[in-house]
C-alpha cells in the first residue's frame, strides 16, 4: 500500500492553534530528542512545518537533516543538555534504543539513564511539559486482560520481553517526575504495535513462513502507524492532551482474521514446547527474542485511545491498512522463531519445516554440548 503524504495527514489532525510562550508569540519552542532518525525525526519534520510551533530544538549524537531547527549534537545522558534546554516549552524525548540486537544492560542504561537526564534537565531549564513515548506493551499481556484496555489500567508487564524493562522504569520515572520537580508536566504516550520502517519482535512475527499459534492462547492484534504516533506526539506537544495516552487503530484483529487478511497459515504448538523452545533457543544466542517476547502474541493487550479521541484526534489508518503496509515492509524477509534466515536459509529449510528445525536447534545443541562432555 502506498502511504498517504505524511504531512497530509498531520494536517487534517490540527485544530485552532493555541498561543504558547515560544518564539515571535507563534506557538510554543519544542525540543526533540533523537531529532537525527526515525519517529524523532519525522516528528522534528512535522513541528518544524507547522504553524503552531513558535521552533525547533533538535537534539541528537549526529546532527540530522530537519530543515528549520536548531541543531545541538550531544548524548541525552549528558548533563550539558540542561543548558540547551532552556527556552524551550516542551521536550519530546524519543532517544531511545529499543534494538533487538543491542547488548540489553547497556541499553537499559542509556534509555533509563538518558530518561532521568531528561526529565531533571528539563525541570532546571524551566521546561514546563516533557512527552514520553514507551508503548501500549507495558500494560502486560494477560490471559485475563479486558478488550480493550483502559488507559487507567494498571501496568502489568514484566521486564521478560524486550525492551520492557526499559520501558517500566520510563514510566515510573514519568510518574515519580512530577513530585520531584513541581509545576513539571509529564505527559506518556503508548503506541499499539508500532509498524512503518521498525523493527521489533512483533513486525518479525509477520516474516515466519507460518505464524506460531500457542495452543489455548486467544491473541488480538492493534496496530499503529509511525505517522498516526507522530500525529499524537504533536497532539501532545502542543498541549492539546496530556496524561497518560494510548496511541493505535480503532478497534483490533482477531488472529482468524489476521490469518484471513494475511493468507499465512499457522503453525499450532502447545504451550509449554513453545515457551520451552523459545527460552532455550534465546538462552543459546540462536534467536534475538526472549519468550516474554512470545506472551504478546498468545494473551490480548488491545487498548482504548479514549483520551486522544476527547481532544479531537483520530487515527488515519486502520488496522487492515497498517497490516498491510507490513506485509510489504516485510516482502522478502525471511525470520523464524524471531531470527532473520539469509534467502539460501530459507529456501532450502521449506516453509513449515524451517520452524520445526529451528525449534529443535536447541535440542541439537543439547546433544552437542552432551557429547563434548563425553570427550
Amino acid at each position: 500500500m502506498s502511504s498517504p503524504d505524511p504531512q497530509v495527514r498531520g494536517a487534517r489532525n490540527r485544530s485552532t492553534p493555541t498561543p504558547g510562550d515560544g518564539a515571535a508569540g507563534r506557538g510554543p519552542v519544542v525540543a526533540v530528542t533523537g531529532a537525527a532518525t526515525g519517529i524523532g525525526e519525522l516528528l522534528a519534520r512535522q513541528l518544524a512545518e507547522s504553524d503552531e510551533v513558535g521552533r525547533v530544538v533538535a537534539i541528537d549524537e549526529r546532527r540530522g537533516e530537519v530543515p528549520g531547527a536548531q541543531w545541538h549534537v550531544l548524548d541525552v545522558r549528558d548533563p550539558a543538555i540542561a543548558e540547551k534546554l532552556r527556552g524551550a516549552d516542551v521536550v519530546v524525548h524519543l532517544a531511545l534504543d529499543l534494538d533487538l540486537e543491542s547488548d540489553s544492560a547497556a541499553r537499559a542504561a542509556y534509555n533509563v539513564r538518558g530518561t532521568q537526564t531528561v526529565l531533571t534537565a528539563a525541570a532546571a531549564a524551566g521546561v514546563r511539559r516533557v512527552v514520553l513515548c514507551t508503548s501500549a506493551m507495558v500494560y502486560g499481556a494477560q490471559p485475563d486482560n479486558d478488550v480493550p484496555l483502559s488507559e487507567d489500567a494498571e501496568l502489568r508487564a514484566t521486564a521478560e520481553a524486550t525492551g520492557v524493562g526499559d520501558l517500566l522504569e520510563i514510566e515510573h520515572l514519568a510518574r515519580r517526575a512530577p513530585r520531584a520537580h513541581p509545576g513539571l508536566n509529564v505527559t506518556v504516550v503508548r503506541p499499539a504495535v508500532l509498524v512503518g520502517g521498525t523493527d521489533t519482535a512483533l513486525t518479525r512475527y509477520f516474516e515466519s513462513p507460518r505464524l506460531l499459534v500457542v495452543a489455548g492462547s486467544r491473541p488480538t492484534w492493534q496496530f499503529c502507524h509511525v505517522e498516526d504516533l507522530v500525529s499524537a506526539l504533536e497532539y501532545a506537544a502542543l498541549e492539546k492532551v496530556d496524561g497518560e495516552l494510548a496511541v493505535g487503530c480503532d478497534g483490533w484483529l482477531e488472529q482468524e482474521e489476521v490469518e484471513e487478511l494475511t493468507g499465512i497459515r499457522r503453525m499450532e504448538l502447545p504451550s509449554a514446547i513453545a515457551l520451552g523452545a523459545a527460552a532455550r533457543l534465546h538462552r543459546i544466542g540462536v534467536t534475538p527474542s526472549p519468550a516474554g517476547d512470545l506472551a504478546y502474541t498468545m494473551h490480548p493487550w488491545v487498548v482504548s485511545i479514549g483520551r486522544l479521541h476527547d481532544a479531537g484526534w483520530r487515527p488515519r489508518w486502520t488496522n487492515e491498512e497498517v497490516l498491510a503496509a507490513l506485509l510489504e515492509e516485510v516482502a522478502g524477509r525471511h525470520t523464524v522463531a524471531g531470527r532473520r534466515l539469509g534467502r539460501k536459509d530459507a529456501a532450502a529449510a521449506g516453509a513449515a519445516g524451517a520452524t520445526v528445525a529451528l525449534l529443535g536447534t536447541a535440542a541439537l545443541v543439547r546433544r552437542a554440548r552432551k557429547a563434548r562432555r563425553r570427550i
